[in-house]
């Protein structure tokens, strides 16, 4: 604040304060023409308005209310940039309160930072807790019961497009994922998109037209093949779907096919740990892969 503002503040504020203690005082004192004095109102024809000073009691406590902010003034910030003798600022007093939050969520995070997520998964107040995390900062994408929509992948189904290990659902949620599907519509023509897309379709065992899907498999043998395998399983070391198991992350009819295959998907999944911390990605994550299926302790067998 500069020192012209500082100033400004600082006589209005006290201007006002005094302009104030007049006031009171000046309706305080007894009227010129004694205690009968009217204020020339007449109501109901008959019943006059007297002009009487306030009375004693009540000037009292209008002149407490000034006292009061006048120490108010002296203690806290209020005239201009004077921090007031306590030299309290709304910035320390939201620090402390964030201290003691973080003093609290520390006893808490402490007993489960050195478990497993394997046994973090299996441990109830470790999931209330994952849960309540998932909800505040998740379920806007993945919804709160963690089923997606579309272009949001499905957390309960046990399909992961990079894996679905404990670590590397840490992972997806601390660094955030990229995946890209390229255009291929260019590449292909209109007439090979369709091929494709009936090739893709019959992988997972859907209705194709026999046809096209067999000229297909020529096409996605040599375009495809990169990213999704010969076998159409996907590859979770680049995030590439599996397209023989009727999961669509972008819908599974024909034409939503089509479309992923001329116009290519693009997705991201932010990175989680500069906002949760790893405890808190740690908890979250313990939380996805119960819903996703039983997770065997650690040292078992699933």
């Amino acid at each position: 604040m500069s020192t012209f503002w500082s100033l400004f503040i600082v006589v209005l504020t006290l201007g006002s304060i005094a302009a104030l203690v007049w006031l009171l005082l000046a309706t305080a004192r007894a009227k010129a023409g004694g205690a009968g004095q009217t204020t020339g109102h007449t109501w109901d024809e008959d019943l006059t308005e007297l002009n009487h000073p306030l009375p004693l009691w009540w000037l009292g406590l209008f002149l407490l209310t000034v006292v009061f902010g006048a120490l108010y003034l002296a203690f806290y910030p209020g005239l201009g940039a004077n921090a007031g003798m306590l030299g309290w600022t709304s910035g320390k007093e939201v620090g402390a309160d964030l201290a003691a939050a973080n003093r609290k969520l520390e006893s808490l995070f402490a007993q489960f930072r050195d478990l497993p997520l394997e046994a973090l998964a299996n441990d109830p107040k470790a999931l209330d807790v994952g849960h309540n995390v998932f909800a505040n900062n998740c379920a806007a994408c993945h919804g709160s019961d963690a089923r997606g929509a579309k272009g949001y992948p499905n957390l309960t189904d046990d399909d992961w497009l990079y894996g679905g290990a404990p670590e590397a659902v840490l992972t997806s949620i601390l660094r955030g994922r990229n995946g890209v599907m390229p255009p291929l519509g260019a590449a292909l023509g209109e007439a090979g998109v369709e091929e494709v897309a009936n090739y893709v379709l019959s992988l997972s065992g859907r209705k194709a037209d026999e046809k096209l899907a067999a000229a297909g498999k020529a096409r996605y043998l040599t375009v495809c093949v990169a990213c999704h395998g010969a076998d159409g399983k996907g590859n979770p070391l680049i995030g590439a779907p599996n397209l023989t198991d009727d999961i669509w992350l972008y819908g599974g009819s024909l034409d939503e096919i089509k479309t992923s295959i001329r116009n290519g998907r693009s997705g991201q999944m932010p990175a989680w740990e500069p906002v949760l911390g790893k405890d808190r990605a740690r908890l979250v994550a313990a939380w996805v892969l119960a819903q996703s299926k039983p997770v065997a302790p650690a040292g078992q067998a699933p």
